[in-house]
């Protein structure tokens, strides 16, 4: 034990202090920080409280009132300047920079108002769909008097249908609840397939890399082979404990700082004003529970091959099972319920993301996250005792072997030794 623990601290503090785990957790940082304070940065980006300016030329001369009203009502950081000049003069200003856009306003054949807006580029849709927007808000209220509809009347026709969503199953999350707990699940799966991938990867790496180096020939010789693939396990699954860590509770204080602020829009959708203990707990379990599962099969495909290069190619078919699993979870967001989402979810490799689909987005009895839990306990441990036996084989192997049919032949090895 003292052997497997100074093992499990050098692996632990080398890859604490290595320039690549220090640069990943800053980008990492800076990401939530930069997400974290989002409203500041729009602010910052969009100059306080500099308004959009765009010259009309209303050649009605009986809109521009209404529609600068109306503009006012549902954006009030358009400015609307009306001029008389011609349209050819006005196109120059906007040219030099003296308006963002010109909105030349006609009558058509019905006795309503069209409009054609100019600009020097056509990026800016949201601009040009607000004020299109309003325009056509003005246009509905000249129809209506037309017609001789009153403003009740026309309030009346204009108004959306109310469609009303009711689950008859208990305690089943409304409509809006699934929308928040969509885009949180959404993001956390999203950081258990990346960090699932980064860990578990770098265990097969380190692998392939001390056999390449010859240094496996003087670790084997101090302690066991086991010891060793535990000890770089157990040492990767606390770093990516510490790194987790780190970054939720910087995106707790930020968020936590800034709540007030965080309100509507995208923090709204992606539910970040409820987030539930619980669906973190998930998160960090099953992230655990699929690293252990996926570093264990990564350590003894790290073990079967002499050279770094052919690592990354060993290493495939495992970085294909976590691709399908992260995109069947992604196909199942808007369906969590879906029968192939409940049956692939029990498929061990899948479960870290699919279970945690389903206990993020439904309301499920603790037994059907327990039984996820359970059934990758279940395959950690079946994984281990075999992949203990590859890996001491592996461990043993040089030359050329970067096939899968290398397993038989480390298998043999073990039984030798």
């Amino acid at each position: 034990m003292n052997k497997f623990g100074v093992m499990l601290g050098h692996a632990y503090v080398s890859k604490l202090k290595s320039k690549s785990f220090i640069i990943t957790s800053i980008i990492m940082l800076i990401g939530v920080l930069i997400l974290g304070n989002m409203n500041r940065i729009i602010d910052l980006f969009s100059g306080g409280d500099s308004k959009e300016k765009i010259v009309v030329l209303d050649q009605t001369d009986s809109v521009f009132q209404s529609f600068q009203k109306q503009l006012q009502v549902t954006n009030k950081d358009i400015e609307l300047i009306k001029e008389s000049k011609s349209e050819a003069e006005l196109q120059k200003a906007v040219n030099a920079g003296d308006y963002d856009g010109l909105i030349t306003i006609s009558m058509d054949q019905s006795n309503l108002p069209e409009a054609t807006y100019k600009a020097p580029t056509l990026t800016n849709t949201e601009l040009s769909s607000q004020l299109s927007q309003a325009l056509q808000a003005v246009k509905s209220d000249m129809a209506a008097s037309q017609l001789d509809l009153t403003t009740d009347k026309l309030a009346l026709l204009n108004s959306p249908i109310v469609f009303k969503e009711v689950s008859l199953e208990n305690n089943a999350k409304s409509s809006e609840e699934l929308a928040q707990a969509r885009g949180l699940v959404y993001i956390l799966l999203f950081v258990i397939y990346f960090s699932v991938i980064f860990y578990a990867s770098s265990v097969g790496m380190e692998v392939a890399t001390e056999k390449a180096s010859r240094v496996m020939e003087i670790l084997i010789s101090s302690a066991s082979p086991t010891q060793q693939m535990f000890a770089k396990i157990i040492g990767a699954a606390l770093l990516g404990i510490t790194q987790m860590a780190v970054l939720l509770l910087v995106a707790y204080f930020t968020i936590k700082q800034n709540l007030s602020e965080l309100k509507g829009g995208f923090f709204e959708v992606f539910g970040f004003s409820d987030i539930k203990v619980s669906t973190i707990v998930y998160a960090i379990v099953f992230f655990l529970l699929g690293y252990l599962l996926y570093a264990t099969l990564a350590a003894f495909l790290g073990s079967l091959v002499s050279r770094i290069e052919d690592a990354q190619q060993m290493m495939l078919p495992m970085t294909f099972l976590i691709m399908i699993g992260f995109f069947i979870a992604m196909s199942g967001l808007n369906n969590p319920s879906a029968g192939f989402v409940t049956v692939t979810s029990y498929i061990p490799f899948f479960t870290p993301m699919l279970m945690f689909l389903r206990v993020g987005m439904l309301d499920l009895p603790m037994w059907v996250g327990l039984s996820g839990i359970a059934v990758l306990i279940v395959s950690i441990i079946i994984m281990a005792s075999i992949g203990a036996r590859i890996y001491r084989g592996g461990v043993l192997m040089y030359g050329k072997s970067n096939s899968l049919k290398n397993i038989k032949k480390a298998l043999q090895l073990s039984k030798n030794k």
